[in-house]
Parts: structure tokens; C-alpha cells; sequence
């Protein structure tokens, strides 16, 4: 991946299906985004002042989520985590020692790695979610995001040490041993953890470790090895619908509460599923993403059926930020529909039932009448699954008694669309 080392960048708009990268990216918050570099020094994260009455329209949510490059969390900055008054917070690598300037704060931890990631989300509002809506303000915050190296940071007019751009990596579309060169080009830049000594002994003995040359591998080798790269992202991807290490629970699958960290328990198969199925994943504190395969029966998702996830009353997510409804193709991307709609929530503007209920419909078409509409999150034609987000959860979710309800199969879908 190439780009700007220690630079945000920002996204501009929600995003949809125009974005096929896969990573299953939420349609609730605006991104902003950065690859640093704290090998040599610590970088200055400074972020604005946020409202802070959460009984006003201007509240939102924001994190700054910090992961070093084996996917796991170091640090977060945001709602949850250092308050909403803002800040300068220093990002240091695993081998710095130092003492920092007056007015900066440490974070929980420096990354593991030279290399880490930023990905910072700040909530829209409800009315920044409409059509043509103005983001002056959220763009305002992301605009305030900013790094500075310790030594500029101390001296304006010093020069820090030059650090490398981002390298471009090796295309599995035009190399089948492609996935191989990048893990052992990438484990020169971050070396592995030396409780790893083990396996990497062991994978040594095929030419997987850092800086070595699948090339000069046996014929015999480097074919294992291409079967390798293509039958293990089957087992990744066939983990990931199966749940691997998750509890299931009607049918959606609670994450394990070391995701967003498996390293810290050599998980190597769910920090393959994390990385396949979101590139990054929170801490269960901070968010739990809850997915969906299967209805009520254990039948896999498909549009040419409708569904029904019907809340019964006062049975919604109990979440201290928000939470929402979001389908994917299983590439991991948003479904292009003809209303433009992502994702549905506590945000949303929908409809409950007379008796406090909530029933969203998840089907290709519309549902006949006016006051279904808003309740209605657009299917695609082939198979789905959802994440049910739930941004700072309550307790009932983070210890796992919360029971979402199951989806109901209402039967195919109907050509000219109208749910009964």
C-alpha cells in the first residue's frame, strides 16, 4: 500500500458502494486515516475540542484508533477513552526512552511496532446523514487533525530524520507468490515478536521470514506455497462466516473479547479473519460489530428472500454512543441499492410500532406503505450478512446476555416488491 507517511487522510463523505476495497467500512462515521512511522522518534497527535452534552444535537462520537501493523490496538484517543476537551498525545515506538514536554500526554501504551495505524471516525449527525447535507462541521474537526514529529514539536524549525514512504506491494493478481514476498518484506520493517521465535525457525525452512527470497525456493516450494496463499484465504473466509471463536447467539455472532488484540493471545487464525474480514477491529469496549449469516432456521442470507428483525420493546442495543445495521456482499463491501441507504439505526429516523417496538425489513424492494419505508434497509440480489455495530456498549452486550432477536424469513421476494 503506498501513500503519505505521518498525514492524515481524510475522507469526505460516507462511505458506499463506490468503495470496493472490502474491509466491511461503517456507513455511520467520516474517516480519517493515517500510516505513521515512530521508529526513530514519537509523533504528536493533536485533535480538537469536541461538544461535550451529550443532551445536545451537536454531540458526536469520535475515536482515533491506534493499531500497530501485526493488527493489534496500542492505544485509543477519543470519547471514550481521553474525554472530548481534545489534546496533544504523544506516539511512540517500542524501543524509545525519553522525557516528553510539558502538555503532552501518554497514551496506555507505545506500539509494538515501528509502523502503526491511525483510523479516526467521527460521528454525523442525523442531519448530516441526509442527501446534500452540510459537513462543514465534521470537516472542520478532521481538518484540525494533525502529527508533528517530538523534534518539531520542541523546535519548529528543526528537521526531523526522513522516513521512508510507504513501499508498493507485490499484486497476487500478476505474481501467485505475491502474499509471501509482501509478509516477508513487511517483517523487515516490523519485526516479528520474539515469542515467535518458533515459528519463525519453522517457516524458515520455506522461505517465509524477514527479508528472505521466496525465489530461490524449490520449484516443489513455491507451488506449496502458491496452493498455500489461495486454500488459506479459503480458511479464513469459511472462519469468518462459521464464527470461529465467537458465541452465537440467534444467529449473530458475538466477538471474542481479546478481538482487536489476538496477538496477546496467539490467535494467528482470528488475526487472519480480523484482517480479511475489517483490516482493523476495536476493542470489544469500544465497539462490538456483531454479524449475521443465517436466519432464524440457520439458512444462509440471500435476496431472493425478505427478512424481518423485529425489537421488541425496550429490547434495542442498550449503547452509550449508538449503534446500527449495516449489509455487505461476502467481499466485504456496501450494497448498491436505488435509495442510497447503508446502513439503519438509532439514528435513523424510524418508524416504531405502536406497542414501542422496531422492525427494520431487509429485502430487495421497498415495503408497500409509507410508514415501512424508513424501516427498510435495501438487500442485494445474492447472498449477505450484516453487522448489528454497537459503539460504546452497555453492559448487557460487552457480558455477552444480550439476545438480538433472529431473522425472520418472510419468503422470496415478490418481482414488484410490497412486504404483507
Amino acid at each position: 500500500m503506498s501513500g503519505t507517511v505521518n498525514k492524515f487522510t481524510h475522507l469526505r463523505k460516507l462511505k458506499d458502494e463506490s468503495h470496493q476495497l472490502g474491509g466491511a467500512p461503517n456507513n455511520d462515521t467520516l474517516y480519517s486515516q493515517a500510516s505513521i512511522y515512530v521508529g526513530k522518534e514519537p509523533l504528536i497527535l493533536s485533535i480538537p475540542a469536541l461538544p461535550s452534552d451529550p443532551e445536545k444535537d451537536d454531540y458526536r462520537y469520535h475515536n482515533v484508533q491506534c493499531t500497530d501493523y501485526r493488527g493489534d490496538q496500542f492505544a485509543y484517543v477519543g470519547t471514550r477513552a481521553t474525554g472530548v476537551k481534545g489534546g496533544h498525545f504523544a506516539i511512540f515506538g517500542p524501543n524509545w526512552s525519553g522525557n516528553l514536554p510539558e502538555g503532552l500526554q501518554e497514551l496506555e501504551g507505545p506500539s509494538p511496532t515501528p509502523w502503526a495505524f491511525l483510523s479516526a471516525r467521527n460521528l454525523l449527525m442525523e442531519a448530516e446523514r441526509k442527501e446534500g447535507a452540510d459537513l462543514d462541521a465534521v470537516h472542520a474537526i478532521q481538518d484540525q487533525y494533525k502529527l508533528t514529529p517530538l523534534s518539531q514539536w520542541i523546535d519548529p524549525n528543526a528537521t526531523p530524520e526522513p522516513v521512508d514512504e510507504l513501499w508498493e506491494p507485490y499484486d497476487r493478481a500478476t505474481d501467485p507468490l505475491a502474499d509471501w514476498k509482501n509478509i516477508n518484506r513487511a517483517m523487515v520493517d516490523n519485526p516479528p515478536d520474539s515469542y515467535d521465535a518458533s515459528l519463525l525457525e519453522l517457516f524458515e525452512t520455506i522461505g517465509v521470514g524477514p527479508g528472505l527470497d521466496i525465489e530461490v525456493q524449490s520449484e516443489s516450494t513455491k507451488r506449496g506455497l502458491e496452493r498455500a496463499a489461495v486454500e488459506g484465504l479459503k480458511i479464513v473466509d469459511e472462519a469468518v462466516v462459521q464464527g470461529y471463536a465467537h458465541k452465537e447467539v440467534n444467529g449473530w455472532k458475538y466477538p471474542p473479547s481479546y478481538l482487536g488484540r489476538p496477538s496477546s493471545v496467539r490467535d494467528w487464525l482470528l488475526r487472519a479473519m480480523q484482517a480479511q474480514a475489517g483490516f482493523v477491529a476495536n476493542d470489544t469496549i469500544e465497539a462490538i460489530y456483531m454479524s449475521v449469516f443465517v436466519d432464524k432456521d440457520g439458512n444462509p442470507l440471500s435476496g431472493e428472500n425478505r427478512y424481518e428483525l423485529r425489537f421488541e420493546a425496550g429490547k434495542q442495543p442498550e449503547v452509550n454512543a449508538f449503534w446500527s445495521l449495516s449489509m455487505y456482499d461476502l467481499n466485504y463491501n456496501l450494497v448498491d441499492n436505488p435509495i442510497d441507504r447503508y446502513s439503519l439505526g438509532d439514528r435513523s429516523g424510524m418508524t416504531p410500532g405502536n406497542d414501542g417496538s422496531l422492525t427494520i425489513y431487509i429485502q430487495r424492494e421497498q415495503p408497500s406503505g409509507e410508514n415501512l419505508i424508513p424501516n427498510c434497509l435495501p438487500a442485494l440480489e445474492g447472498d449477505f450478512f450484516m453487522f448489528m455495530r454497537l459503539y460504546l456498549p452497555g453492559y448487557p452486550a460487552l457480558s455477552q446476555y444480550w439476545e438480538p432477536p433472529s431473522l425472520e424469513n418472510l419468503g422470496p421476494a415478490e418481482p414488484s416488491g410490497g412486504a404483507s
